[in-house]
This record gives C-alpha cells, sequence and structure tokens, in this order.
C-alpha cells in the first residue's frame, strides 16, 4: 500500500510528465498534405501541444511525369510522390504541396507562433530547378523554358549544378505558414503575407526561429516547398528544390503581437516586407525595423531610422511569387550594452 508521502510525489511528478514536450512524426501522404493553399477552414492532420517537436517530411514541388522528363530515373521518384498526385483530388489555388495542417493547442488569433527550425535534411539524392516563358523574373528575356536534375550528395553537403560548379547546400523550407484571417478564404500557396507562407528566405535554415502572426484557433500551420539552397531573388521561380525531412519545435507565443512575420538567427534578427510593390516591400522592411527597434531596443523612431541605415542590411527575398520579398537583418553584436529605458 502506497504511503501518503509517496502519493504526494507521484502527485506532483505525474502532471509534470503528462505536459512534458512530444516528438511526433508528420510524414507526407494523400492524407497529411494541403495542395496549394492556407485556409482557416482547412482539417487539421495533427495535434500538438505548444513545446512539441515534429518531424515534417515535405515533398518535392514537381510531378513525377515532369521529374521524369527533366531526366530523371523513374525508379528515383518517390512513391510517396505518386501516391500524392493520383490521391489527392483537392487542389489549389496555388501548386505547392504543404504537409498539415497541424493544430497547435492553445495557440489563438492575436498570439505568434514560433517556429525553431531544430534540423533540415533532403530526404532524396536530387533536386530540380526549372522556368517557363511564363514565369521568373524576366521570362520575356527567353523563347524556351528548360529543366535541370541536380544531384545531392547528402556526405559532403553539396549539390552539383555540373561539371566544375558545387554549390554547398544550406536546406530551408520554402513556405512556412498558418492559416490567415477567416475573411480571407482559401488562399493561393504561392504568395506569402501576413501568414507568412511562402517566404523563400533562405536564412531560415537549422538553428533559426521564425515568428508568426496567429489568426486563428489551433494557428494551423503548414510546412513545403523544401529547398537544398536558393539565391536571393529566386530569380527564374524555383531554387533548388527538393524533399526535405525537418524537425522543428512548435511554441505558443501569449506575450508576443506581431503584424507581419519575424525571425531570428544566431548573429541578426530578421524583419519583414512584403507586397506587390518592390518599393512598398522595401518601405514596410525599413518600417518593421523601426518597430523592432523601438519596441524592442527601446530607441528612438529618429534613432532607429538612422541605425537601420548604417547597420542594417536590407536583401531582396524574392521577387517572382505575385507579392514580393525583402528582409532586413540587424546584427545582434552591434549593441555592446543593454538599452537605457
Amino acid at each position: 500500500m502506497l504511503n501518503h508521502r509517496l502519493i504526494l510525489v507521484l502527485g506532483c511528478v505525474l502532471p509534470a510528465l503528462a505536459s512534458a514536450q512530444q516528438t511526433h512524426d508528420l510524414p507526407a501522404t494523400p492524407k497529411t498534405v494541403a495542395w496549394g493553399y492556407y485556409w482557416s477552414q482547412a482539417a487539421p492532420v495533427l495535434r500538438i501541444r505548444s513545446g512539441d517537436r515534429v518531424t515534417v517530411h515535405t515533398m518535392i514541388t514537381n510531378s513525377p511525369t515532369g521529374l521524369v522528363k527533366a531526366g530523371l530515373d523513374s525508379v528515383r521518384v518517390q512513391q510517396s510522390l505518386r501516391d500524392i498526385y493520383r490521391d489527392v483530388t483537392d487542389k489549389g489555388p496555388g501548386g505547392h504541396i504543404l504537409t498539415g495542417p497541424i493544430y497547435v493547442e492553445g495557440a489563438d488569433s492575436g498570439d505568434v507562433l514560433e517556429v525553431r527550425f531544430i534540423s533540415m535534411h533532403p530526404e532524396i539524392g536530387y533536386a530540380y530547378n526549372s522556368f517557363s516563358t511564363r514565369s521568373g523574373f524576366i521570362p520575356e528575356d527567353f523563347t524556351a523554358g528548360k529543366n535541370r536534375i541536380i544531384p545531392l550528395d547528402t556526405i559532403t553537403n553539396v549539390a552539383h549544378f555540373a561539371d566544375g560548379i558545387d554549390i554547398p547546400m544550406h536546406p530551408f523550407f520554402g513556405s512556412v505558414g498558418v492559416a490567415p484571417p477567416a475573411a480571407m478564404g482559401r488562399v493561393n500557396s504561392a504568395p506569402p503575407g501576413i501568414h507568412a507562407g511562402n517566404l523563400d528566405n533562405k536564412e531560415l535554415v537549422a538553428g533559426t526561429t521564425l515568428y508568426i502572426p496567429v489568426h486563428t484557433a489551433g494557428a494551423l500551420l503548414e510546412i513545403g516547398d523544401g529547398h537544398a539552397g536558393q539565391g536571393n531573388g529566386e530569380v527564374d521561380i524555383t531554387a533548388m528544390e527538393t524533399a526535405l525531412r525537418g524537425t522543428i519545435e512548435v511554441i505558443v507565443r501569449k506575450d508576443m503581437h506581431l503584424k507581419w512575420p519575424r525571425a531570428e538567427t544566431p548573429t541578426h534578427w530578421i524583419v519583414m516586407g512584403i507586397d506587390s510593390n518592390l518599393v512598398t516591400a522595401a518601405k514596410n522592411a525599413v518600417r518593421e525595423a523601426i518597430s523592432f527597434l523601438v519596441t524592442e531596443k527601446h530607441l528612438t523612431r529618429e534613432d532607429a531610422y538612422m541605425l537601420a541605415s548604417v547597420a542594417v542590411d536590407f536583401n531582396i527575398t524574392e521577387l517572382v511569387d505575385g507579392t514580393v520579398g525583402v528582409h532586413g537583418l540587424i546584427p545582434k553584436n552591434i549593441f555592446t550594452t543593454p538599452p537605457r529605458r
């Protein structure tokens, strides 16, 4: 028979164990993907708690037929990709195959979802890049499109683009987002927005964190568009597109309130500007940098504007997704002492 002291100990330990971090595995199958959309009415395929980790598997953004036409041996096409193309009928309006949505317990409109990228690895030994005369940043300059299969060496962490051209791999998910506000309906997966989504920000590798404003109960997180690497701008409309496996840790932040996505690396804070007009996107990024410096570092707006000019790097994120992106990199090492309040 248990004594009272042991009962008291178990009474304290068991709730702690019940609330401990759990790890989930989420494969990409016809029943666990959302094809081409972020949507507040999408049915969750997984429920997790704040603080849990999820290993998410994602699909390459090309069809089995398209990969074979590009020169891939048909036996190397993932069976899971064939299954998704055969069985998923609810598609669009975009073209990305996104794993999810994931319902995060306790997340609700007005919160922020903190997504920590723990690890990312290609699940296949190849990537592809392609463009057509109807897409990309300068389609008017080409009379025909082209497709390329790019071998990936996961031992040396290099992508073999062509003879004499090897590119170091920096895997990241091009699209990580939550459901938009209900009034927006089913949102195309291609343009990024206040829900994050198809940011195509190559800084978001393992070891970084993305902060996303939440607009609906459960957040409804979706992830996809795996890249082995990409140049800023993604000018021909594709990166080194591949299937990725990544482990993330998801935390509900009730203490944060954001209008736009924000990110953090070990060395920088990243602010983002998004718009259909590149100048407006850049202005939005500058204003987000000022807002961060005022709110988090307690500068005046005037000093924040000046600091943004002398120390913050503003880069074009992407130019081809319908809305374009600019991100500002705020270096952490310039803040040598705690700010005066």
